[in-house]
């Protein structure tokens, strides 16, 4: 079964010192890059708001399209990146899951090249992680969350936790890089 690496919003606004920095946000980056080359495929997601998105009503300015901000961490890996998903590029819409990426249909994409298990990582695990996972299962994947390669903003502490029991109830399967084969 082919099996595809969706690297979510591991962007310079999300990491320490971004506008909306996760803290450790980068500490997710080397286990990321060390995945990369035991999938089939490898995707990300950016968010990629216009500056007047009303997602800034709820969240501090942050990945405006075009800006450093919204530019992927410089020691990602990006190279190795088959496919970029924009996200939040509507000023209407928040654009949390990959799967509302609006250059590219995600599960057409997923379903063209045969995929069935998609193993999620990056940032936040409790809003844009979470998302793309729910939507996922909800689409039909068999979907592994990386807890080793993602990081949460925790707004009320726990909300990590929270996040990982919510996806494991939907049918997540949680999994360390350390447990992916290479096959």
């Amino acid at each position: 079964m082919k099996k595809a690496l969706l690297i979510v919003d591991v962007q310079n606004d999300f990491c320490p010192g971004g506008a909306l920095g996760v803290k450790d946000g980068d500490k997710v980056v080397p286990p990321i890059n060390g995945l990369m080359e035991r999938f089939d495929l490898v995707i990300s997601s950016q968010d990629w708001h216009p500056a007047d998105s009303v997602h800034f009503g709820k969240w501090p300015v942050h990945c405006v399209a075009g800006t450093h901000g919204a530019d992927f961490h410089p020691k990602l890996d990006s190279e190795k990146i088959d496919l970029k998903l924009y996200k939040g590029t509507d000023n209407k819409d928040d654009g949390y899951s990959a799967f509302e990426a609006t250059n590219t249909s995600l599960s057409d994409f997923l379903e063209e090249h045969q995929i069935r298990k998609l193993y999620v990582c990056g940032l936040a695990t409790d809003y844009c992680v979470k998302a793309t996972a729910l939507d996922a299962v909800k689409a039909g994947f068999h979907t592994y969350v990386i807890t080793d390669a993602i990081a949460a903003v925790n707004a009320q502490p726990g909300d990590d936790k929270k996040a990982l029991q919510e996806m494991y109830r939907i049918g997540c399967i949680l999994i360390e890089s350390k447990e992916i084969s290479y096959d």
